[in-house]
């Protein structure tokens, strides 16, 4: 199948790995139901200042707009800030979409409240209530990046960028296979997933293991991707059986070696810390006898 190029280097005789479990592979979206609530005071808001009259229907649907992208920034805003909590090393959200969404709110609130004859003041002092509820309700946004203590910026900031990466291959892979509505098929896409952010995760944990898995977080979830592209438009377009079945078998291959490289890396960690250990033992054990002989010298 065109686009599997990449990931296709991945094939080899590795056994294959047991699934990751399924409360791994489920991720709930952070913004839900609550946030879906918030886009119905904008519309019953843009319906009721129809017969407001000329000021009233501009101010009306001004505040209907302030309200319906204070929904869209807290929903982005409660979904970057869920990635960054899951992470170890994460930068903060480039830019504060919940505190914006907190005042566009307060905005739109202000904007209803004089479109409805509130006067000036008390549509200011809606306005600032409302704000403020917002964020009693939703919070702020993050303020400060996740570090690891004892490993230098420059490392984290690599870490940081190969990771946002590879999150926006797999995001780009769970849209495009979602989109076919096929639950088979998003079982084990995101069941790959939560295999990938396990390589991830050990990344993060101990930055030295990103050159081991720079090309799998990098060159190989791109080719997954774009594998996954062609898949959908194959699939969408003549429902070709022998391209789904190529698909789930590099699905199997990647998940596989994901699985392998990880171990890898836990095990090259483990072999670290027992190296250390040992040196450790072998200097605390000098250090022993040459306070027994300097105590013997007494």
């Amino acid at each position: 199948m065109a686009g599997a190029t990449a990931p296709d280097r991945l094939r080899t005789t590795a056994p294959p790995a047991p699934p990751p479990h399924p409360r791994d592979a489920a991720r709930i979206d952070p913004a839900g139901a609550r946030v879906n609530l918030l886009f119905v005071p904008p519309a019953l808001l843009a319906v009721f200042s129809l017969g407001a009259g000329p000021a009233g229907l501009v101010a009306g649907l001004l505040g209907a707009g302030a309200l319906a992208a204070a929904a869209f920034l807290l929903r982005d805003g409660l979904r970057a800030e869920a990635e960054w909590r899951a992470r170890t090393v994460a930068r903060r959200p480039a830019w504060p979409r919940k505190m914006m969404a907190s005042g566009l709110t307060g905005a739109g609130v202000a904007l209803a409240a004089w479109s409805g004859d509130g006067g000036v003041i008390g549509a200011a002092l809606y306005g600032i209530a409302a704000a403020g509820l917002h964020v009693a309700a939703f919070g702020i946004d993050p303020m400060s990046d996740k570090r690891i203590e004892g490993v230098d910026d420059h490392q984290q900031d690599r870490v940081a960028k190969v990771v946002d990466e590879a999150e926006s291959y797999l995001a780009q892979m769970r849209e495009t296979i979602g989109a076919l509505r096929d639950r088979r098929l998003d079982e084990r896409v995101a069941a790959f997933q939560a295999r990938a952010r396990d390589m991830i995760r050990s990344v993060e944990r101990d930055p030295r293991d990103l050159t081991q898995a720079r090309r799998y977080l990098g060159v190989y979830l791109m080719g997954a991707r774009d594998a996954s592209t062609k898949f959908a438009e194959l699939w969408s377009r003549d429902r070709d059986s022998a391209a789904r079945a190529e698909y789930e078998s590099l699905l199997t291959d990647l998940d596989a070696n994901f699985a392998a490289r990880t171990e890898t890396m836990l095990l090259s960690d483990r072999t670290d810390m027992d190296i250390e250990i040992r040196v450790l033992r072998d200097r605390l054990a000098r250090e022993g006898v040459v306070a027994q002989s300097e105590e013997g010298n007494q």
